[in-house]
């Protein structure tokens, strides 16, 4: 099975944060709309709607792409997505004016205040999940798939 690797390798990367994204929104529809509790669904959701998905598929195109040239396991490679989405998404939602930084060491979210430390936490534990998730879900993909065994 030597087909299109590359699309192969996409589709596996989609798959995982696609089938999360579902429980996610649903999560996000259940507290909005049945708990009534109000905040901004629509600026929360589209970001990770959009590019998670797309990033996670273009990401394991890039390790395919380097499997021969590099000896980087499939979890640490996942552990670095992070890097490159979490600023991202927090320069689009200041470009978008949904977030803005101060010097004191907060960043507002639409008069919701979050701290430095808060961004550092999470940042922690999501390079934990995206190790897991990549090493265990998107490696087993991989495999199933038969590229970058």
């Amino acid at each position: 099975m030597s087909n299109h690797p590359y699309i192969r390798a996409y589709l596996a990367g989609i798959a995982v944060p696609t089938c999360f994204m579902l429980f996610v929104f649903a999560f996000f529809c259940t507290v909005r709309f049945g708990l009534h509790l109000a905040f901004p669904l629509e600026r929360i959701i589209i970001f990770p709607l959009a590019l998670v998905p797309n990033a996670f598929g273009l990401w394991n195109v890039v390790y395919l792409a380097l499997h021969n040239r590099r000896r980087l396991p499939l979890g640490v490679h996942g552990a670095l997505l992070p890097f490159i989405l979490m600023p991202s998404g927090l320069l689009i939602a200041t470009l978008l004016g949904f977030a803005e930084a101060t010097r004191d060491g907060v960043v507002w979210f639409d008069s919701t205040k979050i701290y430095y430390f808060q961004f550092g936490i999470g940042f922690c534990i999501a390079l934990v999940a995206y190790y897991l998730v990549w090493k265990y879900l998107v490696g087993f993909l991989n495999n199933l798939l038969g590229i970058a065994a």
